[in-house]
């Protein structure tokens, strides 16, 4: 296909230096923000499985699901409450990402992790002791506003601190955060429901504290990334950060680099018009595109849906929880597979690869559950070996998105753009995410009622659409220094009609009246570093 291969860096440049150990830990400390992300997705699905928690809150989808025997198997969570329970985190995730480009940009990326952990600290407690529907949305928005900043924040620091040699697969972790979070939220599922009196669903919920003090703990000990430190001025200090992150002395091309990208970024002082010039067409077309597409794959429906999802196939509420359990591990070691492979095969054979694999689990899930189910949704007698497959294309699905589309719908937009508008692009990446994650949240209970079977088939087209559009349009962007990578753009046979073979041409000048973006590097606030010596 068009526009594929590898292109290495744009102007030869290979930094020196390797991956430490110390910056390997800091990263799986900054990584962590990823716990709170995963562990909201598994425990929102979880907790409207339970009876306990239906019966308490949602009384009308707990009488149609217990009770009520008439009512199409597909139709029986379709409820606007429990709906907006369920979306309304992504939706306050949306709002916070926008206001965390300005914090993360000005303060630095860490204050932007630890207000995230905050929040969600504070939506878990209030989620925890909920009385009534309106505590659990307030809760859940809280836990919105810390995904925002958690998300917004997180992988533009991996990105910064990483090596480029090894960014790839220290971004990923990130992703394997999130997989984490989701595993442990079904295994407390799983236990929690268990739990006599039916009160476990406030332990799922009110679990939540815990990944976020981890979040938070972690947040204070991490050290500035070089980049922030330039943004402030202070650049010895930021040499000899790189000098210790990068393990070698020799890091003066490195530097002075990202000395050059932050006078620049220093010039322009609206981050969000500066995005809009014809030369950043390409990275935004993937900041919003990559996040549209990965949730349109529909892993999210399946994710924090899944025991609603296996109840609604057949299974019991303890089997429906356990089965979930099953999808979060193969999402957790797929992951793994992705961090061993993103910088040796290079990120688009794991987009289109991941792709495929997703069609054809796609296909054969509709298949099969329409076969025995059909319209009416009543399946009869259902099979333990016709259950177990379906849930067999279900991990493989999940097995594809873990090392595909997951990991690199954060990875690529944190690493293509330049500095000077990197935090607003990247608010712009997590925001499109959530929104869609919020609109798909809104809309798969209402459309599993009304296209049944056929809404593993709706998703599939997309899956088609989107692996055309990375094959033609996405180059490589393995190996290649964050700061070099606008030369991967000059070379790629569409887009380097976009930008300019010189950043100092005109078109690189803030237009009248207005200015670019202030994207980068940002101060981080106080708290103690990790020692980096």
């Amino acid at each position: 296909m068009a526009g594929g291969g590898g292109i290495g860096p744009s102007t030869g440049k290979a930094y020196p230096g390797e991956l430490t150990g110390k910056v390997f830990v800091t990263c799986i400390v900054a990584a962590m923000g990823g716990l709170i992300f995963g562990y909201d997705i598994g425990i929102s699905g979880g907790v409207t499985s339970m009876p306990s928690f239906l019966k308490e809150f949602f009384p009308e989808v707990y009488r149609r699901e217990a009770l009520d025997k008439t009512t199409n198997q597909y139709c029986k969570f379709n409820s606007t409450t429990l709906t907006m329970f369920t979306s309304s985190l992504y939706l306050a995730a949306l709002l916070a990402s926008v206001i965390a480009s300005t914090i993360t940009r000005k303060l630095g990326r860490r204050l932007s992790m630890l207000l995230g952990g905050c929040l969600f600290c504070t939506g878990g407690i209030v989620n925890g002791f909920a009385r009534n529907v309106a505590m659990l949305i307030i809760g859940r928005v809280l836990l919105g506003f810390g995904i925002g900043f958690a998300n917004q924040s997180v992988p533009l620091y991996l990105s910064e601190m990483a090596p480029y040699k090894s960014r790839g697969a220290l971004n990923v972790c990130f992703q394997l955060s999130i997989t984490i979070g989701i595993l442990c939220a079904n295994t407390l599922n799983y236990f929690f429901s268990k739990i006599s009196g039916g009160w476990g669903w406030r332990l799922s919920l009110g679990g939540a504290v815990v990944p976020a003090i981890i979040f938070i703990v972690g947040s204070l000990c991490l050290p500035d990334t070089p980049n922030s430190l330039i943004e402030r001025g202070r650049h010895e200090e930021a040499k000899d950060r790189l000098q210790k992150i990068r393990g070698v002395a020799m890091v003066d091309e490195e530097f002075n680099d990202m000395v050059a990208a932050s006078e620049e970024s220093k010039k322009v002082k609206h981050p969000w018009v500066n995005l809009l010039r014809r030369k950043y067409r390409p990275q935004l077309t993937f900041a919003t595109g990559i996040p549209f597409c990965q949730q349109m794959t529909g892993v999210n429906v399946i994710m924090f849906y899944a025991p609603v999802l296996f109840k609604t196939i057949g299974f019991g509420d303890e089997a429906s929880l356990m089965s979930a359990v099953i999808t979060g591990t193969v999402n957790c070691f797929s992951t793994l597979i992705s961090i061993a492979t993103v910088d040796k095969l290079g990120r688009r054979f794991l987009f289109l690869e991941g792709g495929i694999q997703m069609l054809i689990s796609q296909i054969i899930i509709a298949a099969a559950i329409g076969l025995k189910f059909g319209s009416n949704g009543n399946p009869g007698e259902l099979p333990k070996w016709y259950a177990s497959t379906v849930v067999a294309f279900i991990c493989v699905f999940v097995s594809a998105f873990a090392w595909s589309w997951g990991p690199l719908g954060w990875l690529v937009p944190s690493e293509i753009f330049p500095l000077e508008v990197r935090s607003a692009a990247q608010s712009i990446n997590v925001s499109v995410n959530m929104f869609f994650t919020f609109f798909i949240a809104q809309i798969f209970l209402p459309m599993l009622c009304a296209f049944k079977y056929g809404l593993f088939l709706f998703f599939a087209v997309f899956m088609v659409a989107m692996t055309i559009f990375i094959g033609f349009l996405f180059p490589e962007t393995k190996g290649i220094p964050i700061e070099e990578m606008a030369g991967v753009w000059r070379k790629h046979w569409y887009w380097k009609k976009f930008v300019p073979s010189d950043d100092n041409k005109a078109d690189s000048q803030p237009p009248s009246g207005g200015g670019g973006g202030g994207g980068g590097g940002g101060g981080g606030g106080g708290g103690g570093d990790i020692e980096m010596s």
